[in-house]
């Protein structure tokens, strides 16, 4: 059985304690590796390589950073195959999705942020003929990614890029129940000669080493993408030493159909927003409003449209639905569709588990599920359940609609469907929501910023947000 060790200083090791995680293929049930548990002792070991990894790094010129990092880009473009696979085992999403979305995405990360380091510069500012100003943007030392479970690789990659690329030396925490993809990663980095120190991984359970790296003055940036809740305690556990945070975390976004959108794009992109990565992606649109008018055809259309979505097999590439993550989270994703059931909401579709015949009988499969008949306040529209569950509503005007928008404690993303550029100008600038999309869902340029607002998130990555993130500010007064 594969052991998941973690990678500190250059060198692969076992934690010091020699706890290890059962890794579950959540599409058969079946413990399939075993995960290094890390603790204090080893969060210290990786906080102290990157400590004294750091003023090397930083001295490094840029292009060669750059150089170093185009080998790890192309390294992942070279074992695209296999990452894929395993980020399909690994998760329970298709494999035709990995391997067109997941790990090419990893890959362009790294492409995107080394030109985008060539064209990052400061400010200067001249004071008639007195003096000139200029800014300078200065690697902060170790920093701390933590990314979530639900896209590893990815996550994981538009995390480490920007923070190596501004020189910075990285300790990186994938989520324990998806860590194959990050341990390969952590081999391709040993593979490029990325020098020992600047990049360390540490696998395991967050609550055993969480403490230790939000604490230690070493660490002068945590940037975490996962749920409000942890995101919250990081927060806290930071905020005594002042470090830079930002915290990307739950949405519970809506998608908006007027009468007048463009129809068939609106339900194509209400299934994908809806159903896609089993729904577990921070930006899917769970909460769908339709105007009345068109409110039964449409939910017509999508309950046939979403029933022909049979879980499956992730390894088959003709499968487009795979299993949720873990055993944990099915459990909680059922839990939720009884409680909609309770609530006196309507199943259209779905609505329970999934059982395929052969080696997956026993995976983690729940049936894309729309439900209709709730209450926009109800705990199932307010709670992020990151599932494939997906409500929907009719609603009768803009007022009624941004009100019920806006109503959870979240404000990730949202969609808006109209035709009527004015009315999608003055509905989205009363939407509370970091990211909207106008007659789209999940377009993204990898130079805009990204992030939520409320409960959604603190700061926002992306493009230069990311390098101005991971440096700190200083300007230079030159009197002449």
């Amino acid at each position: 059985m594969k052991e998941i060790l973690n990678y500190i200083n250059g060198e692969f090791c076992p934690p010091s304690d020699g706890s290890f995680l059962e890794n579950e293929n959540p599409a058969t049930g079946k413990v399939y590796s075993k995960v290094a548990n890390s603790n204090s002792e080893d969060a210290l070991k990786a906080i102290e390589s990157a400590h004294l990894a750091f003023p090397s790094w930083k001295a490094t010129p840029v292009k060669e950073r750059v150089k170093v990092i185009r080998k790890v880009a192309n390294l992942i473009k070279e074992k695209e195959a296999l990452l894929a696979k395993a980020e399909s085992i690994d998760n329970g999403k298709p494999l035709s999705v990995a391997s067109t979305v997941d790990i090419p995405r990893a890959s362009q990360n790294f492409e995107y942020f080394c030109d985008a380091i060539t064209q990052y510069s400061g400010d200067a500012f001249p004071m008639d003929d007195t003096a000139i100003n200029y800014v300078k943007r200065e690697a902060l030392g170790a920093v701390v990614c933590i990314s979530p479970w639900n896209l590893p690789l990815y996550l994981l990659t538009w995390k480490i890029a920007p923070a190596l690329l501004v020189g910075n030396t990285v300790i990186a925490k994938p989520s324990e129940v998806t860590p194959m993809t990050a341990f390969m990663l952590s081999e391709i980095f040993e593979e490029a000669g990325l020098p020992k120190g600047v990049i360390n991984i540490l696998h395991g359970e967050g609550a055993r080493i969480g403490e230790t790296l939000a604490n230690d003055e070493r660490v002068k940036a945590i940037s975490f993408t996962g749920s409000t809740a942890t995101g919250k305690v990081l927060n806290q556990l930071a905020a005594p030493n002042f470090k830079k945070v930002s915290l990307e975390m739950g949405g519970k976004n809506p998608n908006i159909v007027f009468e007048d959108c463009d129809y068939k794009q609106a339900l194509t992109h209400a299934g994908l927003a809806a159903f896609a990565n089993q729904g577990q992606i921070c930006l899917c649109g769970s909460r769908l409003f339709v105007h009345e008018s068109i409110y039964e055809q449409f939910k017509n259309d999508l309950v046939a449209k979403a029933s022909k979505l049979i879980p499956g097999d992730p390894l088959n590439e003709k499968t487009r639905q795979g299993a949720v993550v873990s055993k944990a989270h099915y459990e909680k994703v059922l839990s939720y569709i009884e409680l909609a059931k309770e609530l006196g909401g309507k199943v259209l579709c779905g609505g329970e588990a999934h059982h395929p015949d052969g080696e997956n009988k026993d995976g983690y499969f729940i049936k894309p599920t729309l439900i209709e008949n709730l209450d926009p306040y109800c705990r199932v529209n307010q709670e992020e359940i990151f599932g494939p569950v997906a409500t929907i509503t009719p609603f009768k005007d803009e007022e009624e609609v941004i009100t019920w928008a806006n109503s959870t404690p979240y404000g990730l993303s949202a969609s808006i469907w109209t035709q009527d550029i004015t009315k999608a100008h003055r509905v989205s600038d009363q939407i509370q929501s970091g990211i909207v999309w106008i007659n789209t869902w999940m377009l993204r340029d990898l130079r805009t910023p990204f992030g939520g607002m409320k409960a959604s998130g603190v700061g926002r990555e992306g493009g230069y947000n990311a390098f101005n993130f991971f440096t700190e500010t200083k300007n230079v007064c030159i009197k002449y």
